[in-house]
C-alpha cells in the first residue's frame, strides 16, 4: 500500500512538473503544449509493458502543419484545452506522462520553482520577453544547470561555438588585451577608422577584386554585438513593409516589435520544402509593396543558405526596388565547397556599393569564435551608415575601444582563409558525427535535410513516440538527461501575433547546435540515446 502511495506522489510530481515547465511559456506558444496534453488525454492508458514493447499500438501523434501551414484535424481528437481540474482527465494525464511508464525511475533534481513571485509588485516590467535560447536556458537552471560550469550538461541550445584553443590550424585566441591610451576614451559611435578600413578590406579582398565599386571605411559601422546591429538597422528604417521568413532567428521577434516604425510581415516557409525560400516568393513580396527584407542566410535554424546563383538573381529582383537586410554570421560555416575557407556573402554581389540597398551583417561573433568581445559590423552604403552611427549615440553607445583594436589583426585576407579552413574542416566532421548518431538512433537523414552551413540542426521529432513527438515533451525529457535542446516552436517570429499564424507552430522540431566542443556533443548524444532507449523507440538495445 505504502509503495503504490509512493508511486503516485512520484507521478504527481512528474506532471506538475511538466505544467510548470508549461507555464513559462509565452501565451503564444502554450497553444503548442496545450496540443500535446490533448494527444495524451485522447489515448486509452497502457500499461509501461505494453507501450513499450507491443508494436501493434499506435503511439499518439500530436496534430501537425499540413503544407499549407493549416491543421488536419484528426478524428477523435479533443479541440478544446485541457481541463486539468478534472480528476479523470488528471489521473489518465498522470499515467501518461508518470515516471514508471517513461522508464525515468527517480531523479535527483530538484522540481523547477515559479519563475516570478506574483505577490511581489512590480511597476511597468514587461516581464514576458524571452528569446528561445534564453528561455531553454532559464528552464535547465531550474534543473540544475550553470551557466558559468556546466559540469555534465550537454548544452546543445547554445548558439555560439566552441571559443576555446580547440580547433586544429585555429590560429591562438589572445589570453590578454592591451589597453593604449587611444582605447581608454569612448570610441566613435560607428567604431574606430582602423578596423572599420581592416573590415572593408577584407570584403574588397574576398568578395569584390573584379568589381571597380570598391567598399571604404565608410561603408562600415562596427556595432557591439549581432542583436545590437540588428536594433540599430530596426531604428533607422520607416514607413515600409519588411518581410522575414519563418523559421527563423529568435531574437528578431523581439526585435521587431520594439519598434513601430515600419511593419514587419512574417512569410512562413513550407515544411515540405525543407524551409527553402524561393526566388518567387520574394517576387510576390514585393509586388505587395514589401520596401525591406531581412533574412539570415547561411539560415538559423534549418542550416541551409541560398546558392550563389540564387543570390544574383535575388539582389537583381531587390536593385532600387527593396533593401536587403542579410545577416550572414554563419557564412564561413560552408561546407559545399570542399571546406577550402571559401564563403557566400550578398557582398559579391553588390554592383555599387552605394547605391546598392544592401546591409550586410558579420562579426567576432561567431567565424572568429569569439563571442565575448562583442564586436560586430554592418557593411553598407555610406548614407545608411552615418544614421546606423547616429543611432548608436542613443541605443548603445558604441562598442569597446580595446577588443576593436585587437580585432584588427584577426582580419588580415591571409590569416582569414586559413583560419576558416580549419573552422570547416573541424564543424563538418562535428557535424557529420552527430548526424551519424542520429541516424543510428532512427532519425533520417538525405541532401535536403542536412545542413550545408551554419553549426545547427534542424531535427525532426515526427516519428517519435507521444510525448517525444512534440518539442516541448522532447525538451522536457532531455532535461532529465541534461541535455539542453531549443523547441522548436520559438522559431514561430510573430511580433505582431497575427492570427492567421497561431497554427503555424514548429512543435516536431527541436533545434540543435553542434557548436560545443567534441566531448559535449557525445554526452548530448548519448542523453538523447537514453531517453529513444526509456521510451522503446530505439532501433537497438543500447545495452549492446
Amino acid at each position: 500500500m505504502s509503495s503504490n502511495h509512493e508511486e503516485s506522489d512520484t507521478d504527481q510530481e512528474s506532471v506538475l512538473e511538466f505544467e510548470r515547465l508549461e507555464s513559462t511559456l509565452p501565451p503564444s506558444l502554450k497553444r503548442s503544449a496545450s496540443s500535446l496534453l490533448e494527444a495524451i488525454q485522447s489515448t486509452p492508458t497502457h500499461s509501461s509493458t505494453s507501450i513499450q514493447h507491443d508494436s501493434n499500438i499506435k503511439q499518439p501523434q500530436p496534430r501537425h502543419p499540413n503544407e499549407n501551414n493549416s491543421y488536419q484535424p484528426i478524428p477523435g481528437r479533443p479541440t478544446t484545452t485541457p481541463n486539468l481540474k478534472n480528476s479523470t482527465f488528471r489521473q489518465n494525464l498522470i499515467n501518461k506522462l508518470s515516471k514508471s511508464e517513461n522508464g525515468r525511475e527517480s531523479s535527483p533534481i530538484p522540481l523547477p520553482k515559479p519563475r516570478f513571485d506574483e505577490s511581489i509588485y512590480k511597476p511597468a516590467l514587461n516581464a514576458k520577453s524571452s528569446t528561445g535560447v534564453l528561455w531553454a536556458t532559464e528552464r535547465a537552471g531550474e534543473y540544475g544547470y550553470n551557466q558559468e560550469s556546466v559540469g555534465e550538461w550537454a548544452n546543445l541550445g547554445q548558439g555560439s561555438p566552441e571559443h576555446g584553443d580547440t580547433i586544429p590550424g585555429s590560429f591562438p585566441r589572445p589570453k590578454s588585451i592591451p589597453i593604449s591610451d587611444d582605447s581608454k576614451g569612448y570610441a566613435p559611435t560607428a567604431g574606430i577608422t582602423e578596423l572599420r578600413t581592416t573590415v572593408a578590406n577584407l570584403y574588397n579582398e574576398l568578395y569584390r577584386k573584379e568589381k571597380q565599386s570598391k567598399y571604404t571605411y565608410k561603408n562600415v559601422c562596427i556595432v557591439p554585438g549581432g542583436r545590437s546591429g540588428l536594433t540599430r538597422i530596426a531604428s533607422i528604417i520607416s514607413d515600409c513593409y519588411l518581410s522575414f521568413f519563418l523559421p527563423d532567428y529568435t531574437a528578431y521577434a523581439e526585435m521587431l516589435s520594439l519598434f513601430k516604425n515600419f511593419a514587419p510581415i512574417p512569410v512562413p516557409l513550407k515544411e515540405a520544402d525543407n524551409y527553402e525560400i524561393h526566388l518567387k516568393m520574394i517576387k510576390e513580396e514585393l509586388q505587395r509593396g514589401v520596401s525591406a527584407l531581412l533574412t539570415s542566410n547561411p539560415r538559423n535554424p534549418t542550416g541551409h543558405c541560398m546558392k550563389p546563383d540564387q543570390l544574383k538573381v535575388l539582389h537583381d529582383m531587390c536593385r532600387e526596388k527593396c533593401l536587403l537586410i542579410m545577416d550572414e554570421f554563419y557564412s564561413h560555416y560552408y561546407y559545399d565547397d570542399g571546406c577550402t575557407g571559401s564563403s557566400i556573402s550578398s557582398a559579391e554581389f553588390v554592383e555599387d556599393v552605394n547605391r546598392d540597398p544592401v546591409l550586410i551583417l558579420n562579426g567576432l561573433t561567431k567565424a572568429f569564435r569569439c563571442p565575448g568581445f562583442r564586436v560586430c559590423w554592418i557593411i553598407g552604403p555610406e548614407d545608411y551608415i552615418n544614421a546606423l552611427s547616429s543611432s548608436g549615440s542613443y541605443l548603445d553607445g558604441g562598442t569597446n575601444a580595446p577588443f576593436q583594436y585587437a580585432a584588427i589583426d584577426f582580419l588580415k585576407p591571409e590569416k582569414v582563409l586559413s583560419e576558416m579552413k580549419a573552422l570547416q574542416v573541424h564543424f563538418k566532421m562535428k557535424r557529420d558525427y552527430i548526424i551519424s548518431r542520429l541516424t543510428k538512433m532512427g532519425f533520417h537523414f538525405n541532401e535536403k535535410n542536412t545542413p550545408n552551413s551554419t553549426f545547427y540542426l534542424w531535427l525532426n521529432l515526427s516519428h517519435l513516440p507521444g510525448k517525444l513527438s512534440n518539442c516541448l515533451g522532447f525538451f522536457h525529457e532531455c532535461l532529465h538527461e541534461k541535455v539542453i535542446v531549443v523547441p522548436g516552436f520559438f522559431f514561430l517570429i510573430n511580433p505582431q501575433n497575427l492570427s492567421h499564424l497561431e497554427e503555424v507552430i514548429w512543435y516536431n522540431y527541436v533545434r540543435i547546435s553542434y557548436g560545443p566542443e567534441v566531448d559535449h556533443l557525445v554526452k548530448g548524444m548519448d542523453g538523447i540515446e537514453r531517453i529513444l532507449s526509456r521510451f522503446g523507440c530505439l532501433p537497438y538495445d543500447i545495452k549492446q
